[in-house]
């Protein structure tokens, strides 16, 4: 029989010994399934910090999993899970933590699963091996596509929120965030527009260095005048405002919309 290679883990709780607890249940289960811990941190932007260091090294050895709390200071759970996208493939989400509230975000975000505390050994042998059946489905990384987020996070006043990527109507750049807007208002996003149009180019289309635009929400192009600081406006199907268009993206943005224009 084959042995079974480790599955590597990051461990991501901002108290000490919960981490402790962790490393004694993954060495409990290790006949059953063998785990190399790769580290661990207290919150979800040391995670993310440590994440990206080691994906910019030649050789990056990047976990398989992160076994991560949810309440976390800095940067919870949720937000760093939905933050993983500049991986490929990300690592798998199992999350631990000793709040039920927030298991519909948790699967809207496609973790693997939500481990109630105190932990037992046993859920997380079964988290663990639904790991592994996802890794032997896919032994490939999966296309672009298919790891594109359905929902963004966003803090807002001790709230997280999940803004649905199929209401926005446009990205804009404001200064160290992105404002996503919907029909019905805006929100403030953690994000960068080079990764959102790296991870949406299929859907949403560059009109200016500060601007991505909902190719579903557009209604069509019209020139500016003269004299105006844009090169030409996008007209929006739900809302009365018009997005600038630079002029050096006049007529890719036209071309991603109605194709080659002749």
């Amino acid at each position: 029989m084959t042995a079974l290679l480790p599955l590597t883990i990051f461990i991501v709780d901002d108290e000490a010994l919960a981490r402790l607890r962790l490393r004694e249940l993954l060495a409990d289960i290790a006949s059953s399934c063998p785990t190399e811990v790769l580290g661990e941190a207290e919150s979800g932007q040391a995670t993310l910090e440590w994440l990206q260091t080691e994906n910019e090294k030649a050789k990056p050895r990047l976990p398989d999993v992160l076994l991560a709390d949810i309440h976390m200071p800095r940067m919870d759970g949720l937000e760093l899970a939905g933050r993983l996208g500049f991986l490929s493939p990300p690592p798998a989400v199992i999350f631990t933590t000793a709040y039920d509230n927030h298991a519909v975000q948790a699967f809207d975000l496609s973790i693997v699963d939500y481990l109630l505390k105190p932990v037992r050994a046993q859920r997380l042998l079964t988290a663990l091996e639904k790991v592994r059946q996802r890794m032997s489905a896919s032994p490939a990384p999966a296309p672009a596509g298919d790891s594109r987020r359905s929902h963004l996070p966003c803090h807002e006043g001790g709230r997280f929120l999940l803004v649905p990527v199929a209401e926005i109507l446009y990205f804009r750049a404001d200064l160290k965030y992105v404002i996503a807007r919907t029909i019905e208002r805006e929100y403030v996003l953690s994000e960068t527009l080079t990764r959102l149009e790296e991870e949406f180019t299929h859907s949403f289309v560059r009109l200016h260095r500060s601007i991505l635009v909902a190719r579903s929400a557009l209604a069509g192009f019209e020139r500016a005048d003269e004299e105006d600081e844009a090169y030409g406006y996008a007209m929006l199907r739900h809302l009365p405002e018009k997005l600038p268009i630079s002029r050096r993206q006049w007529i890719p943005a036209r071309e991603a919309v109605f194709g080659e224009i002749g």
